[in-house]
């Protein structure tokens, strides 16, 4: 769902209008044991990772600069973007990311190609100080990092383009062979996760 952040509004507050306008809850899911994750319309959880919770700190709020929605086409957009911005040490973030554009190729190719163009003119926020970033201004923090568009593609975005949807085909490849046995568990904690919450967001019954 994409939700409008007005730009005086500071990242640590903007941040908790997209939790709660995705269900993410007051801490975005950082503590959940596995990540809810779809493949289409087709639920596919995977165990959650201190390196996936480093890592989401700051995709969140790539998110809320870029305004790509977090739907199934636009976490294929936001990979790409990410990807041409760069994810600089963080492992898990390029790991998911090059499989999120692998599939942008096939399922959204052109958005998938305009968000990696657009990263490419763009900065990430990985590797930044976070605490100063969630006391930092939308409109200041998006115009310092992110680009307004992609701009005219050049002979060196094609290839690197096509160089990571390839790395990224292996590595989603990779990640479903491991990840599929443990689907059946993840379906399982995902849906007692989801009575748990509704049952403690659900008003209290007042004694007669």
């Amino acid at each position: 769902m994409i939700t409008t952040y007005e730009p005086t509004m500071t990242m640590r507050d903007a941040r908790a209008r997209y939790f709660d306008a995705n269900g993410f809850g007051p801490n975005g899911g950082y503590d959940d044991a596995w990540v809810d994750f779809s493949l289409g319309p087709i639920p596919f959880p995977f165990p959650q990772t201190a390196g996936r919770v480093r890592a989401v700190r700051y995709h969140d709020l790539h998110h809320i600069l870029t305004d790509y929605d977090t739907n199934f086409v636009g976490e294929l957009e936001i990979s790409a973007w990410e990807i041409g911005a760069g994810c600089k040490d963080f492992v898990a973030a390029w790991q998911l990311n090059l499989s999120g554009m692998a599939g942008g190729l096939f399922l959204a190719p052109r958005r998938t190609f305009a968000a990696f163009v657009r990263g490419r003119r763009s900065r990430s926020l990985y590797g930044e100080d976070f605490e100063p970033l969630l006391d930092a201004e939308v409109g200041a923090t998006r115009r310092e990092f992110v680009a307004p568009e992609p701009g005219p593609a050049t002979a060196a975005d094609v290839g690197l383009f096509a160089a990571a949807c390839a790395v990224g085909l292996v590595l989603g490849l990779a990640f479903f062979a491991v990840a599929l046995p443990l689907a059946p568990f993840g379906l399982l904690t995902s849906a007692w996760l989801k009575a748990k919450r509704a049952k403690a967001a659900a008003p209290s019954a007042r004694p007669a």
